[in-house]
């Protein structure tokens, strides 16, 4: 990865608050040309500072009212990259983790109802080979979901 001046600090800290923002408005906040700011971001996307940008879609739109955590026993570690390629077949997993501590991984998954989170663990994730065990941990409300901060020296720029 290269290395991240205080520009490029700058840039992020004001996208990840608003990834809509026209660059224009960036480079004025930031004082540069609009051109320098389109390479810029395009540097740290290439260099994955920057690994997404897009539009968080409610899942309770969606009719997924239920947000769980769970945490699996896998029979050994090294089974890991084979679990997350089954796991990459189930839709409502949106996140998998491998971990230390209790669980050799963690997965956040939303179901519509507890009728299909009960499929979910019981038809589909236990049934995976090498998972030995699974703890279930439903989230009853999302308090904060923010980016990591970005800081950056004002008097750098």
């Amino acid at each position: 990865m290269e290395k991240i001046d205080n520009l490029d600090k700058k840039i992020l800290s004001i996208l990840s608050k608003n990834a809509r923002i026209p660059f224009k408005d960036v480079a004025a906040d930031c004082g540069v040309s609009r051109a320098a700011i389109h390479q810029r971001v395009q540097r740290l996307i290439d260099s994955d500072v920057i690994t997404g940008s897009g539009f968080d879609v409610n899942p309770k739109s969606l009719g997924y009212r239920t947000c769980t955590y769970v945490g699996l026993t896998l029979e050994r570690g090294s089974m890991y990259k084979d679990v997350v390629k089954r796991l990459e077949l189930v839709p409502e997993v949106v996140e998998c983790h491998f971990t230390t501590g209790p669980y050799t991984m963690m997965v956040k998954l939303y179901a519509r109802d507890n009728e299909q989170l009960m499929h979910l663990i019981n038809g589909q994730l236990q049934e995976i080979p090498g998972v030995v065990a699974t703890e279930t941990l439903i989230s009853l409300e999302q308090s904060i979901k923010r980016e990591i901060p970005v800081h950056f020296d004002e008097i750098d720029l």
